[in-house]
């Protein structure tokens, strides 16, 4: 457990940084966090659009752009262009900082995020804990769009989100946590290096952490997708039920910040699943990336790859489940995943002891 303290494992050096001085790698770093979050979410929502169209038998975007590639671009440019409308009766002030607060911390967890061999902005000893502690901060901006709109249906939603965070989060830490303890250390980048030299014991074959943790990776991917709200755990949203939840009352850019946010947070949470279980920029257990700049963006394809399938598993599942009740969210992540969770802790703990 020592290896889980901070000042045990050395952060890697960017390429970002590979330049003299302060200014430019710093640059560099803040380009290439806004560029990942505005690009890569765009990429995912098309696939999600393009994705349901094929699943549902039915046509998806055509016009904007090469198959309806620019279709999420026009919508943003229609979003900019609508009446941006605050209830009477609303906290002004409360109500338009919850996009905002919802939004900036998806964007913050990208600078922990490997793509590939030194593509990263920030290689942190404790990047595991600070991905996922910034990340659910927002839930707060949820919680306020819900309050702050003077509308039952948005509170209740906004309730509803908070319920979900509370008791989808404990499964979450505790199998990142499994993952870490696994690895012995908390850096992203530590992590996906110590997948790359991990073997089974007496056979020498080289495995990713998803094969002796398929328990682990399947609780993680039902939690995140709890945690981002995503059908068939929308229950914040509820359209059949709630009109639309905490977003009700949310009109034009604010509204287009809401659906970045979600969109963003599937790549974050896939991110970070293919990091702590499939392998990062790894194309197959056990072959390695070539080196130099060639081996950095054939990493980088690897990880998106990676990212893209699981995004598009999220898909599927919206696509084929109903929405469950919430009564029903709540006993799954109590009553099942908490104990799963603890068990694949116990399990992977005592494993550590035994082979060492």
């Amino acid at each position: 457990m020592s290896l889980l303290l901070a000042g045990a494992y050395a952060p890697s050096e960017s390429l970002l940084d590979s330049f003299d001085g302060v200014l430019v790698p710093t640059l560099l770093k803040i380009a290439f966090i806004t560029v990942m979050f505005l690009v890569v979410p765009l990429v995912g929502g098309y696939l999600e659009h393009k994705g349901m169209a094929r699943l549902q038998a039915r046509r998806g975007p055509v016009e904007a752009g090469p198959a309806g590639s620019l279709q999420l671009v026009a919508d943003g440019i229609k979003f900019i262009q609508k009446e941006d409308i605050i209830p009477r009766a609303a906290d002004r002030r409360v109500f338009a900082l919850a996009p905002g607060l919802a939004l900036v911390p998806t964007l913050l967890t990208f600078a922990v995020i490997p793509l590939g061999p030194g593509l990263f902005a920030l290689d942190l000893e404790l990047g595991l804990f600070y991905a996922l502690a910034i990340s659910s901060v927002s839930v707060l901006g949820v919680m306020m769009a819900g309050w702050a709109s003077a509308n039952k249906f948005s509170l209740i939603g906004g309730l509803r989100a908070a319920a979900q965070l509370i008791a989808y989060e404990l499964p979450l830490i505790l199998v990142a946590a499994t993952v870490a303890l696994q690895a012995g250390t908390l850096s992203l980048v530590g992590i996906v290096e110590a997948q790359q030299a991990f073997e089974v014991p007496g056979l020498g074959i080289n495995l990713w952490y998803v094969f002796p943790q398929v328990l682990g990776f399947g609780i993680f991917f039902v939690a995140a997708l709890a945690e981002l709200s995503r059908p068939p755990f929308d229950m914040p949203i509820g359209d059949s039920e709630l009109v639309f939840g905490y977003m009700t009352e949310y009109t034009g850019i604010k509204f287009a910040m809401f659906l970045l946010t979600e969109y963003a947070g599937m790549i974050v949470m896939s991110a970070l699943m293919t990091v702590l279980f499939l392998g990062g920029w790894q194309p197959l257990p056990g072959v390695d990336l070539p080196d130099g700049l060639l081996g950095t963006f054939l990493g980088a394809g690897v990880t998106l790859g990676k990212v893209m399938l699981l995004v598009f598993m999220m898909v599927w599942i919206r696509v084929a489940y109903p929405r469950l009740r919430e009564d029903q969210l709540q006993r799954i992540s109590w009553t099942v995943l908490v104990p799963l969770s603890l068990l694949n802790l116990a399990v992977v703990a005592v494993g550590k002891v035994v082979v060492q």
